[in-house]
């Protein structure tokens, strides 16, 4: 007998300990013994070769668009009985026997945890208000999956001969494809960047409502079990009602004792050590008090996760500390020794084909339901086909399941064999390349109608889109709102977009404010900061502005694809979104986000309409809100060329109109160089700007004419502390001036100018807004830079206004009108959509 420890059972004691010898636990090193002969080395060597191969298997497979579950099954498979497993030599090496019962213990504390992970992450308010087409589609694709794949089992058990053992294994099968499980759906979603979609959103609504129905069946047939192992009638009622005043005990003491103390501690201040060892001993004495009174262990860590309040503090906190020792471990171990256990030689052809008959009829049923309650859910056959196929998610309900069922002998090793490889990863291979399609389907009909701040119609209502993600960045905001100009007969419609990092959640929210915050989440509470100074702006403007607030709670990997859906959903013409950069009162730079950088990049290529990024350095200036301040609002906008500089151009245009507000258009030329069409078009846009603000003592036109990009970075200089705010175009088209300027770029998604006039070097303390024109698939409409056609009310053209220009001191300013008509000049170039 190998020297071990060995324990009598229910014994502790030194008498009772048969045999231990501490040397048998480390090797000492190879010099001395093979390491792999001992428990401690051998342990760590498993998990190191598991690791690395499930990580090996999962960038390989990730071009194929396939989830970490795949690659770490497929790890398992890889080092167990079906392939490397099968030669003699590696078992003994890499995985003996002796070995299963440690990295079982491994793998149970893996499951354990990433299932009080998951418990924390739901929301339980939202698992019983998912909404009515959730609930049509929880009730209807659970209820006929259970229904239909049972009288498929029986039928089966009665028409087709049988082993025994697969006949008593059918209805456990059946059982098992109708569960639509919500940690599944949520997981392999947010791998597919699908979470934020609103088939995703459906989908995951309706799988959590799935989650209650199936588990109060679980628990139930769990009760009933138990029951049925008892013989007194004491010892029955204590199986059934022990675990429901566990329950009980939870909801009404465990879970308003955390809020209590979580509500002592003080305010904004991070969750300590303490806390998060209580949670894990109070974690281990639920599992042991779910043991005792004769409940699955996992019930218990499932039970105490949902107690947990989800995101800020303590949830968050909770999943950030386990998210790498379990996430990235030890249930990656759970899934590999799943793989391990998985037998392909067992499996008969005749077994095979009776049990994925089942798993893909269940898979086509699911899509089937979809496809006909489509009349109450109004979803088009596209959206229900994505929806059916993402309620198949595989997971790790699926797994836990089989490992119970396998356990207990409900499958036998072939029939687990049967259920891993074709429910679990043939058929996750599958749906995810057809969600992949599908759902690229629907971004490829995205609407091409412009939103565009120069093809808005005169007068129109603007409506301005800010993302907002902290309370610096609101001032500045709220002075730029200000700045836009906003009466009755030109309105604007502001839709104010909180950003909150998703943490200690499972699934995404997007919250439609009201004027109740009863419904608002602890960890949105910053939102409502930010919606009350926007509100006083509302306030400010009631009769020409109004306030449509959301707040997104989503991982910021994901979040550009909420900020495009509101944008979209709500119409916006223009979208004003953060720079990632903060300064300090000294000029320096505070805090530097990369995430918010990825966000406004992605943002940058998908946005359904035009887009600003507001680079923030209102602290420098100390500049007082535009409607309390007498001594004005300054901003430049600088003009090179190209359609980006001509929606600058567009909403520098609108800000002439404030009477608190000075505009300076400073257009840059560069000496020797003339392109005829392009000088035109730019000249068209320029003088009908001109011309509107001919009689605007607020409104200066400045010519500069450089040499090359040296020229340009040092007049740009000169703009160092006169203006508030500069507006620039992003893109420049390759423009001859800005030969040498883009070999410095730190921030691409400001474009060359933006960036220059944004890096810390140059000494600039005005804000910074670059503006892009609407792209479609990263391509514009249309041509932006059409003709202007000046038309007067009678529809009879203008003459060219080039020559009706005086120099007053280097500056050239058009002269006006004296006929006693006074012509009404607009901007129409092509209004069509």
């Amino acid at each position: 007998m190998e020297k071990s420890a060995y324990l009598m059972e229910n014994s502790f004691t030194a008498e009772n300990i048969l045999c231990y010898n501490p040397a048998d636990v480390y090797s000492n090193g190879y010099k001395i013994r093979n390491p792999l002969k001992f428990p401690a080395p051998l342990m760590i060597f498993q998990l190191s070769v598991i690791s690395l191969t499930s990580l090996l298997l999962c960038v390989g497979l990730k071009p194929l668009g396939q989830p970490n579950l795949v690659s770490q099954v497929l790890g398992g498979i890889v080092f167990g009985p079906s392939l490397l497993g099968h030669l003699k030599g590696v078992k003994e090496t890499m995985f003996p026997t002796r070995s299963v019962m440690a990295l079982e213990t491994a793998a149970t504390f893996g499951v354990l945890f990433n299932l009080f992970a998951i418990g924390v992450e739901c929301d339980s308010k939202r698992m019983f208000r998912p909404g009515k087409k959730a609930i049509i589609i929880g009730i209807s694709v659970f209820i006929s999956s259970l229904a239909l794949n049972m009288a498929l089992a029986m039928l089966m058990r009665h028409f087709i001969t049988l082993d025994p053992h697969l006949a008593n294994a059918l209805p456990t099968i059946a059982i098992s494809q109708s569960i639509v499980g919500f940690p599944n759906t949520c997981s392999l979603l947010k791998e597919m960047q699908m979470l934020n979609t609103d088939q995703g959103r459906l989908a995951t609504s309706a799988a959590m409502f799935c989650d209650i129905i199936g588990f109060t069946m679980g628990a139930a047939g769990f009760i009933q079990l138990q029951m049925e192992k008892e013989h007194s009638i004491e010892r029955k009622m204590g199986s059934a009602l022990s675990p429901l005043i566990l329950v009980i005990f939870t909801i009404y003491f465990v879970r308003p004792a955390i809020k209590k103390t979580l509500k002592l501690r003080l305010e904004g201040k991070s969750i300590g050590e303490n806390y998060f060892v209580c949670v894990l001993i109070i974690v281990l004495a639920y599992i042991l008090a779910a043991e005792t009174i004769g409940q699955h262990f996992l019930f218990g860590a499932l039970l105490l996760g949902m107690a947990i309040p989800e995101g800020p503090p303590l949830g968050s906190a909770l999943i950030r500390k386990l998210y790498y020792p379990v996430g990235k471990i030890l249930y990656p171990v759970f899934l590999t020794t799943s793989g391990l256990k998985t037998d392909i030689f067992t499996i008969h052809f005749k077994t095979l084909w009776v049990i994925s008959s089942l798993i893909f009829f269940s898979v086509l049923l699911k899509i089937g339901v979809m496809i006909i309650i489509t009349r109450y859910t109004g979803l088009t056959i596209h959206d229900s086909v994505i929806i059916g196929l993402m309620l198949n998610s595989r997971g790790v309900c699926d797994v836990v399941f089989f490992n119970l069922w396998r356990i207990s002998k409900a499958l036998s090793d072939e029939h687990f064999a049967v259920v891993i490889t074709i429910s679990v990863i043939l058929v996750t291979v599958i749906i995810t390349p057809l969600l992949k399609f599908l759902i690229g389907a629907i971004e490829h009909q995205t609407p091409t109608k412009r939103r565009t701040l120069q093809h808005s119609k005169p007068d129109s209502e603007l409506r301005i889109m800010v993302c907002v993600h902290d309370l610096q960045s609101v001032p500045t905001m709220i002075n730029l709102l200000e700045a836009s100009n906003a009466t009755e007969q030109g309105p604007i419609g502001v839709i104010c977009l909180v950003l909150i990092e998703l943490v200690g959640r499972a699934a995404p929210l997007l919250i439609t404010h009201n004027h109740s915050p009863g419904d608002i989440p602890e960890d949105a509470s910053i939102s409502l900061q930010i919606i009350n100074a926007l509100r006083q702006y509302e306030l400010a403007y009631e009769t020409c502005v109004t306030l449509q607030p959301f707040t997104t709670i989503t991982h910021f990997d994901l979040m550009h694809e909420d900020i495009c859906r509101v944008a979209l959903d709500q119409n916006a013409t223009f979208m004003i979104v953060p720079f990632h950069k903060h300064w300090e009162i000294d000029g320096s730079i505070g805090t530097s986000s990369r995430t918010i950088q990825n966000i406004n990049s992605k943002v940058i290529k998908k946005a359904p309409c035009s887009v600003g990024i507001l680079v923030d350095r209102g602290i420098l200036k100390g500049s007082m809100a535009i409607l309390n301040n007498q001594g004005g609002y300054h901003i430049a906008v600088v003009y090179i060329g190209g359609p980006d500089d001509a929606e600058s151009l567009a909403y520098g245009a609108r800000l002439a109109r404030h009477q608190n507000v000075s505009i300076t258009l400073i257009r840059f030329l560069m000496f020797g160089y003339d392109n005829a069409r392009e000088r035109k078009l730019d000249n068209s846009l320029i003088e009908a700007v001109r011309y509107e603000n001919s009689t605007n003592e607020n409104f200066i036109y400045e010519e500069r004419v450089t040499r090359d990009g040296v020229g340009l970075s040092a007049s740009l200089r000169t703009l160092e502390d006169r203006f508030d705010l500069i507006v620039v175009g992003r893109h420049h088209e390759d423009s001859p001036l800005l030969v040498g300027l883009g070999e410095w770029s730190e921030c691409p998604e400001l474009g060359v100018v933006g960036d220059f006039l944004a890096s810390l070097d140059v000494g600039i303390i005005a804000s910074v807004l670059v503006v892009q024109q609407q792209r479609v698939r990263g391509k514009l409409v249309n041509r932006a830079m059409k003709p202007v056609v000046l038309n007067n009310q009678d529809g009879g053209p203008y003459p060219d206004m080039n020559n009706n220009n005086a120099v007053n001191n280097g500056i050239s300013t058009p002269r006006t009108s004296t006929s006693n008509d006074q012509p009404r000049w607009e901007i129409t170039i092509d209004r069509a959509n």
